[in-house]
């Protein structure tokens, strides 16, 4: 944070696959670098994971605990991934408050470890392990407001030097995945749902992004379930204000159809 108090940008990151974790270089990777490098040193992090699907809101954990290895047969160094980032109880007990004022009734779970859409960014992101991380769960399959107030909600936290982060992806159908090749170039649908969701976020509109199963082109395809595109919504209505600014950290495509744009709400 500088000298004139400015809020923390928020953010959002396309986590892509598991295996980031362990890879050492990429252009997923090297962006992850270069974007944490640029921003101030967090006094934590909040993540909100498409990987945490519970409702009410969960809030964890706040003991010191392991990682979530939530996702199967990979190799098995990606299961001895650590990342011993120190337990998070003081702003456990802030976002619980702002949780419970606003009406959102949060439970606690405290040795609830960070999943992979949490961890396999920010161990390129904050390598060192120094900053607190706290994860709030989203619900599936809800209205979009619900999203939205849950942003708006955590937005106070960003006075506080705390990175608001969510995390998933722009486009997301594990159906139609091109394993042959990784960095082609990706399917019509993919492409057209991204510049749709680029254009909003340019125009800071939060609405039309939250009516995106009726308005987005081939969203049905993009999405078939909601659950790696809505912590976008959160982290857009965290960041939101009269002069907010939009950047694209890191934008492309992995396996034809997985958007790894990432985003900054300043």
């Amino acid at each position: 944070m500088d000298k004139n108090n400015s809020l923390m940008p928020v953010g959002f990151v396309g986590h892509g696959a598991p295996t980031l974790g362990l890879e050492k270089k990429g252009p997923a990777i090297e962006a992850w670098k270069a974007w944490a490098k640029a921003l101030p040193k967090p006094k934590a992090v909040v993540m909100v994971s498409a990987h945490w699907l519970e409702r009410p809101v969960h809030i964890g954990p706040t003991l010191k605990t392991g990682l979530i290895y939530d996702f199967y047969g990979f190799p098995d160094e990606l299961y001895q991934v650590k990342y011993p980032v120190p337990p998070a109880p003081e702003l456990g007990r802030e976002v619980f408050s702002l949780l419970s004022q606003a009406g959102l009734k949060p439970i606690e779970s405290p040795s609830r470890g960070l999943d992979h859409g949490a961890w396999v960014p920010l161990v390129h992101m904050f390598p060192d392990a120094d900053i607190p991380v706290l994860q709030v769960s989203i619900g599936t399959h809800v209205p979009m407001a619900e999203h939205i107030a849950l942003g708006k909600t955590l937005a106070p936290l960003r006075s506080q030097g705390v990175f608001i982060l969510g995390s998933g992806n722009i486009t997301h159908n594990l159906r139609i995945v091109n394993f042959r090749d990784r960095y082609g170039k990706p399917e019509t649908w993919a492409g057209e749902f991204d510049e749709w969701a680029r254009e909003n976020l340019e125009n800071r509109d939060l609405e039309a992004l939250s009516r995106y199963a009726t308005e987005a082109p081939s969203a049905r395809t993009a999405h078939p379930t909601d659950d790696h595109y809505t912590p976008l919504l959160v982290a857009m209505a965290a960041g939101e204000g009269p002069k907010t600014g939009v950047t694209f950290p890191h934008t492309g495509f992995e396996y034809g159809t997985l958007s790894m744009r990432c985003v900054e709400f300043q």
